[in-house]
């Protein structure tokens, strides 16, 4: 009896049946695949660092308009409350201004009202700096 499945010659390579295929070719495929798969991973990994590096960007540019956000509302509190000093020293020196005036002027009029008062008072202070600075 002949059988016609067992004789090589009768088998179909069309038909998906190969024959063994040997160490070296199993080799080269597994090179040829991990190869693929190497490509593969470093694609992934190229994708993954430009899309890391688009993040990066984008924080450092949201951090930059955050910090010039902020810089200018400081920038104006610091200028508002500069004003504010600059009001208030000005208010202040006028004050001042006019309590000196005042002081001069009170000065003024005692000095002609007691004039033997101021001379003799001004002799009494004169000795006693003279006095001190000879220590």
């Amino acid at each position: 009896m002949s059988n016609s499945f067992s004789s090589p010659s009768s088998l179909d390579a069309d038909a998906g049946v190969l024959h063994t295929p040997s160490v070296a070719q199993a080799a080269n495929d597994l090179r040829i695949a991990s190869g693929e798969k190497a490509r593969e991973l470093v694609h992934s990994a190229e994708e993954k660092a430009a899309a890391l590096k688009e993040r990066a960007i984008e924080s450092a540019q949201h951090f930059r308009e955050t910090a010039t956000e902020k810089a200018a509302a400081l920038k104006s509190a610091a200028t508002d409350k500069a004003l504010h000093f600059k009001e208030s020293a000005t208010e202040q020196w006028q004050d001042t201004r006019v309590k000196a005036q005042e002081l001069h002027e009170t000065a003024e009029d005692y000095i002609r009202h007691n004039p033997t008062k101021c001379v003799l008072g001004a002799l009494g202070v004169g000795f006693l700096i003279g006095l001190i600075v000879r220590r």
